[in-house]
């Protein structure tokens, strides 16, 4: 695919996206943004969410100030004429709702005249079908040829796609599949998989996800909401479900609730606006828990293999 060919591009929220040039200049929310430079795509530029301050998270920034991409700030405050004076040819955003951008005001997008897509990190899509989303995009934008991997699937599953996972995650642009082995991530991906099942199949250890917000209060993650925890499960990871209460994605309580759920290891919330665990009964092992992380198979890889390393401690 060269820039000087036609793009066109469904996101999540059934966005038909176009340009008559492939675009080379992309802006993106920061969890976007380093998946997409994961899958051999530099943005121009990324932003943050409301959580985020004047520099960038470095629990988020994956592998973006290595790249030397710039940070403008949070996205909500981001002024337009900034934004403009980057160029973008498209920004690329996360939703969780299926119908809005969760980090920038659509409407700075509209009035620039910038194509804006969002793709899903929520929970309507499971974990593989996310990062195949992300790589379907990062092949659109790519000024060379992407050619997604093919897996070993059943005779109903012949082909598998870049995650290395049939995808089901709705429209977007088509993608040829080569017959070849999966590339490097894809297969690292993999092999991450196989050691945390076999680690967790073994351990048995009760895994309990939180992020902290101070000494008297923390928000408990309900496993099934996080599409990534839900992956973990699926593995055979035991995590622990916080119990009835308001909230979809969290349950909030006390400390007090997590000593009384007795987790053998805690994934606690590593970003900078979350607290660091309080009062933990002793012996609970700890693992950094990014909630946005990178939605590219380097970036999971690298989570699995630290639970395993700590299931296996």
């Amino acid at each position: 695919m060269s820039g000087t060919e036609g793009w066109g591009f469904t996101d999540d929220r059934g966005a038909e996206l176009g340009a008559d040039r492939v675009p080379l200049r992309v802006a993106a929310y920061v969890r976007a943004g380093a998946a997409l430079l994961d899958l051999g795509v530099t943005p121009v530029a990324v932003y943050g969410s409301g959580h985020d301050g004047e520099e960038l998270d470095p629990a988020k920034a994956g592998g973006l100030r290595a790249a030397g991409v710039p940070y403008l700030g949070p996205g909500r405050a981001l002024d337009a004429e900034a934004l403009s004076e980057l160029r973008p040819d498209v920004i690329v955003d996360v939703t969780y709702d299926g119908k809005s951008p969760y980090a920038l005001d659509e409407a700075v997008a509209e009035r620039l005249g910038i194509p804006l897509v969002a793709l899903s990190v929520g929970s309507e899509l499971p974990l593989p079908a996310i990062l195949d989303r992300f790589a379907a995009l990062a092949a659109s934008l790519a000024s060379e040829p992407v050619r997604p991997a093919s897996g070993a699937g059943s005779a109903a599953e012949p082909v598998r796609s870049a995650s290395g996972a049939a995808s089901t995650a709705g429209s977007g642009p088509a993608v040829p599949v080569a017959e070849s082995a999966p590339p490097a991530p894809v297969a690292d991906l993999a092999a991450a998989e196989a050691l945390l099942r076999g680690v967790a199949a073994r351990s048995g250890v009760a895994v309990l996800a939180l992020s902290g917000a101070g000494a008297e209060q923390v928000h408990l993650a309900r496993p099934q909401a996080w599409p990534e925890l839900a992956r973990l499960a699926g593995l055979g990871v035991r995590l622990l479900d916080p119990g009835p209460g308001p909230g979809a994605n969290w349950l909030t309580g006390d400390w007090a609730r997590v000593a009384e759920l007795r987790p053998g290891l805690v994934l606690f919330d590593g970003r900078e606006h979350a607290t660091t665990p309080y009062g933990l009964p002793s012996g609970v092992r700890l693992v950094p828990w990014n909630p946005e992380t990178p939605p590219s198979p380097a970036a999971y890889a690298r989570f699995f293999r630290d639970l395993a390393e700590a299931l296996a401690a």
